[in-house]
């Protein structure tokens, strides 16, 4: 049964997405269409700054009434910064609704971006940077878009020293004046609310001003990397491989493809790398596939010495599916990502996540459309993309 889905974009441009639950709990979010991708490269991870900088107080709540206005009334506060989108979301009772409209609201309507508290927090993300790069999982994780991207998508989305340093209190005032106005803004529920009610907080809250998202350039590329580290024991390898954006039929192919992979211990890799020739602990995949740029990914990791080995069998494994992937094999990756779909569509917060990625690509209606698109992916276009011409690779090794 399709859920009770409502979608209503206000004349002032800002959208409403809304899913009806009957469980007495509900979760909420406010999300700007702007993230790491629509930043120059002098300012890069400006974003991620204005997302910390928006939980530390407005001219009527301090960071701790925010915090405690969620969290004592039973919530859950926390968000999220991507390429495409930022987000500020609760998770609470639903008859806290109220409350938890309220706090977003005046969090992405008046951060007060206090001089004193910028520079506490400038400290904080200096942290975050070193605590990313000191994990080599994540570290090479962030790290491969800059081995398939050019311009700002191939820099991290956290920023680098030198950036953060260099943003400034008027760089950021300057930036969300520009970017967090009602156009550029979706306001996202999932739970036990009343859709009317919700526009009407919107539309009694946001007024018409209009605010203008930077669309930057980059291009496509391929190379490859080896990192050298002391006091690691482990190679944390990733390859990577450009996906195509010529249809959504594609997209889902590729999906499909990215899953059949390296989705969970029946995929290909991990059978062949981990349980065969036991050359692995953690064999892993994961897709970035939007309207804008998609890719897919491979991490594993192994040993020095089999590094190049591994690299070679993931080819190979990929040759095989392009020569000889079957309809039987291809429907059970189907009801894989089927199942996996719904399963995901338990939690709401969760749910309401994928619902703000969906809308930030276009409409979060087509959300629902997900288990159709997986089933009409034809055999001849995940072969098709299985023809890895060229791939990128990025390995942090013991020195």
């Amino acid at each position: 049964m399709k859920p009770q889905f409502y979608r209503k974009v206000l004349r002032n441009g800002m959208t409403i997405i809304f899913e009806k639950r009957n469980l007495p709990i509900v979760s909420v979010a406010f999300a700007v269409r702007n993230g790491g991708i629509n930043e120059t490269l002098s300012e890069k991870g400006i974003s991620h700054f204005i997302e910390h900088m928006l939980y530390k107080g407005t001219p009527s709540r301090d960071a701790k009434k925010i915090a405690e206005e969620i969290e004592k009334n039973g919530g859950d506060l926390n968000g999220f910064t991507d390429e495409t989108i930022t987000a500020y979301w609760c998770k609470m009772p639903s008859k806290h609704l109220k409350i938890a409209l309220e706090v977003l609201s005046d969090m992405v309507k008046n951060p007060l971006f206090d001089e004193k508290e910028l520079e506490k927090e400038r400290k904080v993300i200096f942290e975050e940077i070193k605590m990313r790069k000191d994990n080599p999982h994540i570290h090479v994780l962030d790290s491969i878009q800059g081995e398939l991207y050019t311009g700002t998508l191939g820099q991290n989305l956290i920023g680098t020293y030198d950036t953060m340093k260099s943003i400034d209190r008027k760089k950021i005032v300057e930036k969300f004046r520009q970017v967090y106005q009602p156009n550029n803004l979706i306001l996202g529920i999932v739970g036990d609310a009343d859709f009317n009610e919700i526009v009407e907080f919107a539309e009694k809250n946001f007024g018409n001003i209009k605010g203008k998202i930077p669309k930057l350039n980059f291009s496509k590329k391929n190379s490859s990397r080896i990192e050298k580290r002391k006091g690691i024991d482990q190679v944390n390898l990733v390859l990577a491989y450009h996906v195509p954006l010529s249809s959504e039929k594609k997209s889902y192919a590729a999906e499909v493809l990215g899953t059949l992979m390296a989705g969970g211990m029946s995929s290909r890799l991990f059978s062949e790398i981990r349980e065969k020739r036991n050359l692995a602990y953690s064999v892993k995949g994961d897709s970035n596939i939007n309207k804008l740029f998609a890719y897919n990914i491979i991490f594993v990791g192994t040993t020095k010495e089999n590094m190049e080995l591994v690299r070679k069998i993931i080819l190979e494994e990929f040759r095989k599916v392009a020569d000889g992937l079957t309809e039987k094999e291809l429907n059970q990756v189907k009801e894989q990502l089927i199942g996996n779909y719904h399963i995901g569509m338990e939690d709401s917060q969760s749910q309401l996540i994928n619902l703000l990625l969906y809308e930030i690509d276009g409409n979060a209606n087509k959300f629902y459309e997900f288990e159709k698109n997986i089933s009409e992916v034809k055999l001849k276009d995940v072969k098709e993309i299985a023809k890895i011409k060229k791939h990128s690779f990025l390995a942090l090794v013991p020195e």
